[in-house]
């Protein structure tokens, strides 16, 4: 696991955004993107839109595979996670509609959507690099505290901390769905690359909990341990309960130039 802390959210978004585009490139124009949403990874997909607009990289005949949804929201609510992929992904980095995957939430079989769903990814040849957030409670997708870290997509219940977290979205927490498709921690590992983004003081305990804390189903973030390809960007904020912080800097300072995309990438 590679940990690199920048001085704040604008440097994260551009390092890790650096680091999604290097990773783009090197497979080819058929790369196969698993994105997130919450509010972390907005700025990264912001720095790519500024990639896209400016020439820099081409994203038009991408996949992306979306994390989760919701389940019980209406087809086409603001919230849905269908939305937030079109508004945050799909239109911003120029991306076909065809080609951008979200679980059906709305499936009158929800349980055999999150099957189609792993046939999908699979039938897509597998993601190439996963883009993540992490939830104050150490959740990544809507994999939530004792979830298998071997799982699959699936159908999961929500936990009250994670309603409280998203209701800033809703007009009241009432309003936020129960359940949802999510992603497993297993599918997510089967990524060839991770990257990770995370801001603000509010995540410094999931963040040291998954980085330096056990391998443990209680922080579901921490499975990331076991990837052999996963880069963690975080600021300073989210970064302060980190016991090595100063090891993470070390290493990035003495990196070759090679796997510099930019200065702390």
């Amino acid at each position: 696991m590679e940990v690199i802390i920048c001085a704040d959210a604008d440097e994260v978004a551009r390092v890790a955004a650096a680091k999604v585009a290097r990773i783009a490139e090197a497979v080819g124009p058929a790369v196969v993107i698993g994105v997130a949403t919450g509010s972390s990874p907005i700025g990264l997909y912001n720095e790519l839109a500024r990639k896209v607009e400016a020439g820099e990289l081409d994203l038009s005949e991408a996949s992306a595979f979306a994390l989760d949804e919701y389940v019980g929201l209406p087809e086409g609510h603001p919230e849905s996670y269908a939305e937030v992929i079109r508004r945050t992904v799909t239109e911003p980095l120029k991306m076909d509609p065809k080609n951008v995957h979200v679980p059906n939430g709305f499936a009158a079989d929800p349980q055999q959507a999150a099957l189609d769903y792993e046939d999908a990814i699979e039938d897509a040849g597998g993601v190439d690099v996963q883009i993540l957030g992490i939830g104050s409670n150490g959740h990544i997708g809507f994999n939530e505290p004792m979830s298998s870290l071997t799982s699959r997509t699936r159908l999961k219940t929500l936990t009250r901390q994670t309603r409280e977290d998203n209701a800033r979205f809703f007009d009241s927490i009432d309003q936020v769905p129960l359940h949802c498709l999510t992603q497993g921690l297993g599918t997510i590992l089967d990524a060839e690359y991770v990257v990770l983004v995370a801001q603000g003081e509010g995540k410094a305990d999931a963040v040291a909990a998954m980085v330096e804390g056990p391998l443990t189903a209680m922080c579901p973030g921490s499975v990331l341990q076991l990837h052999p390809k996963a880069t963690i960007v975080v600021d300073e904020a989210a970064a302060s309960k980190l016991a090595m912080k100063d090891f993470y800097r070390w290493i990035v300072d003495n990196k070759p130039e090679w796997q510099r995309e930019i200065k702390g990438a």
